[in-house]
């Protein structure tokens, strides 16, 4: 077994169970101690569990915690960047796009400066940033109103006011949490109904979500999975997930791998 998946292995065992300890798991993947300290280290550093003396017990995510940009910014970093590549090339210079707030859909706009021509919808205070800074005569940004969240998104009435008359080719979504009942969620109602303004402004929906957001469940529903047209993740999406994953969304993009 890889480690990526011995160690999706223990993540899941971990949230069901709500403690693990070395010993168990040395003995039952028939590796060494050290190998399962570096596992369980590994999943301390994506957030998944918490390492305490002889194992590791789960964290207590409830559906209203809301994690600020900055502290968002530094999780996950090489898993986001290649979703962004991905998603990136789903883009052609000329068209009109949406991005939501989060810090997968900022990483993706540095990778769009470049793309001649496009208007670019966004209610991510930091999105709207990465073009402003980036100087180029022909893109056009449009920043909603709205009262700002901690992740920088501007929501509520006055963003969706915004939102009511604009049409765009791609939205690309950023979420909080992916799961097969729950589909995608926030703990945060106002952004759940701004989303769902900005997924009614496009003809495509595109989520980014890399693999630790897989099972976690916020407060509110913005969408089914099936609503998607395509999802890009990474290369550390579970296997259980991907087949879900396949079964309801209309194409899945995994950064980094060739099509299946």
């Amino acid at each position: 077994m890889l480690a990526p998946q011995r160690q999706a292995v223990i993540a899941e065992r971990v949230r069901r169970r709500g403690a693990v300890r070395v010993a168990e798991l040395v003995a039952e993947f028939g590796v060494s101690d050290m190998t399962i300290r570096r596992d369980l280290e590994t999943l301390a550093e994506r957030g998944l569990v918490a390492k305490v003396h002889g194992g590791a017990t789960a964290i207590d995510i409830g559906s209203t915690d809301e994690p600020g940009f900055e502290a968002k910014a530094v999780q996950q970093k090489s898993a986001k960047e290649a979703i962004a590549r991905q998603a990136a090339a789903l883009v052609s210079p000329g068209q009109a796009i949406a991005l939501s707030g989060g810090t997968t859909t900022w990483t993706l706009a540095a990778h769009l400066v470049g793309v001649g021509g496009l208007t670019v919808v966004t209610n991510s205070v930091p999105v709207a940033d990465v073009f402003y800074r980036s100087g180029l005569d022909d893109q056009t940004v449009i920043l909603t109103g709205g009262v700002r969240t901690p992740s920088d998104a501007l929501v509520g009435p006055f963003a969706i006011a915004t939102l009511e008359s604009i049409n765009v080719d791609l939205l690309f979504l950023g979420v909080h949490g992916v799961d097969a009942d729950s589909g995608y969620t926030t703990p945060n109602l106002e952004e759940s109904e701004t989303n769902r303004a900005l997924i009614a402004t496009a003809r495509r929906l595109v989520v980014l979500a890399d693999h630790t957001k897989w099972g976690i469940v916020g407060l509110r529903t913005i969408a089914s999975m099936t609503d998607t047209d395509v999802l890009v993740t990474d290369g550390g999406m579970p296997d259980d997930a991907r087949v879900s994953l396949r079964e309801r969304v209309g194409r899945l993009i995994i950064a980094g791998e060739e099509p299946s």
